[in-house]
C-alpha cells in the first residue's frame, strides 16, 4: 500500500514539474504577447483619438477603422513599401547568410577573425549602424557616390532624400545588418551535418554543386525554415534605422507598416487605427509563419512518401 502511494506521488510530481518549468515562459507570453494582441483587436473596433477632444471617449464603430485604412492611399503606399522591403531583404539576406556560412565553414588559420568580420554588423545597435551608413549615403562625399564616379557618373545622388532610392537605402542597411546573424544558424547547421553522407558522395564521384543541391540543401531544410521565419518576422519589425535614415520619407517612399503604426499612435494619437494596424501586422506574420511551416511539412511528407 505504501509503495502504491509513493508511486502515485512520484507520478504526480513528474507530471507537474514540466508545467512548472514552462510556467515563467507562459506568463511572459501571456502578458506581453497574448494580452496586448487581444487588447489591440478590441481597441480596433473603437474610435479613440487622444488629440481630438470630441473623440477622447471610446466610441464603438465596428470595422470602420479597417475600412478607412484600406481606403487610404497612404496605407496602400505603406503596404506596398512593406511588401517590396520584405520581398527584397528576406531572400537576399538568407542567400547571403548561406553563402557566408559555406565560406567560413573551413578549418583554416584565422577563420575566427573572418567569422567575426561577417558577424560584427549584427552586434552593432541598429541606430549606430544607421548613423554610420548615413556617411555612405551623403550626397556630395558619400562612398556610394564616389563608387558611382568610378563608372563615369559625376552627379551627387541623395540616396535618403530621393523617393526612388530611399527604400533601397533602408534595404541595403538591413541586409548588411542581418546577413551575418542568419549566417550563424547556417554555420551551426553545416557543422552538425553527418559526414558519412558526404564521404559516400565523394566516393560516388558527386561534384560540389551536385552535393550542395542534392545533399546539403535538403539536410538544412529545418534550418532554412527557422531562418526564413525569423527573417520574415524581422522584416515586418523594421523601424530603427528608418528613424535615423529617412523617417519614412520622402513622401512616404520608405514608410513601412511598423513605422506607420508608430506614427499613427504617437504622432496622430489615433489609438483605434493604430490598434487596427497592429492586428493587420500580426495577421501578416501569423499567415506567413503558419504557411511556411505547412509548406515545409508537406514537402517533408512527400519526400518520405
Amino acid at each position: 500500500m505504501a509503495k502504491t502511494v509513493v508511486n502515485k506521488h512520484a507520478d504526480l510530481k513528474s507530471s507537474i514539474i514540466p508545467w512548472l518549468l514552462i510556467l515563467p515562459t507562459f506568463i511572459v507570453v501571456l502578458m506581453f504577447t497574448a494580452w496586448p494582441t487581444v487588447l489591440s483587436i478590441y481597441q480596433s473596433f473603437f474610435r479613440l483619438k487622444l488629440n481630438v477632444p470630441r473623440f477622447r471617449v471610446p466610441t464603438f464603430i465596428g470595422l470602420q477603422n479597417y475600412v478607412e485604412l484600406f481606403k487610404s492611399p497612404t496605407f496602400h503606399q505603406v503596404l506596398w513599401n512593406t511588401i517590396i522591403y520584405v520581398a527584397g531583404v528576406v531572400p537576399i539576406s538568407v542567400i547571403l547568410a548561406f553563402l557566408f556560412a559555406l565560406l567560413v565553414n573551413r578549418a583554416i588559420k584565422g577563420i575566427g577573425f573572418i567569422r567575426l568580420g561577417f558577424f560584427y554588423p549584427t552586434i552593432l545597435p541598429m541606430v549606430s549602424a544607421a548613423t554610420v551608413w548615413m556617411y555612405f549615403f551623403t550626397p556630395n562625399y558619400g562612398l556610394f557616390n564616389l563608387f558611382l564616379q568610378w563608372f563615369g557618373y559625376h552627379g551627387p545622388q541623395n540616396w535618403t532624400g530621393n523617393p526612388h532610392l530611399a527604400l533601397l537605402a533602408v534595404m541595403i542597411v538591413a541586409i548588411w545588418k542581418s546577413a551575418g546573424y542568419f549566417m550563424i544558424f547556417y554555420l551551426a547547421g553545416l557543422q552538425n551535418l553527418p559526414t558519412d553522407v558526404f564521404e559516400a558522395a565523394d566516393i560516388d564521384g558527386v561534384n560540389y554543386l551536385q552535393r550542395l543541391w542534392y545533399i546539403t540543401f535538403p539536410l538544412l531544410r529545418r534550418t532554412t525554415l527557422f531562418v526564413t521565419t525569423i527573417a520574415f518576422i524581422d522584416g515586418f519589425q523594421i523601424i530603427d534605422h528608418i528613424f535615423v535614415l529617412t523617417q519614412g520619407g520622402p513622401s512616404d517612399a520608405s514608410n513601412v507598416l511598423l513605422y506607420y503604426l508608430w506614427e499613427m499612435r504617437f504622432n496622430y494619437q489615433d489609438v483605434g487605427k493604430s490598434a487596427a494596424l497592429t492586428v493587420i501586422l500580426v495577421a501578416f506574420i501569423l499567415i506567413f509563419t503558419i504557411g511556411n511551416f505547412a509548406l515545409s511539412e508537406r514537402k517533408e511528407d512527400r519526400r518520405v512518401a
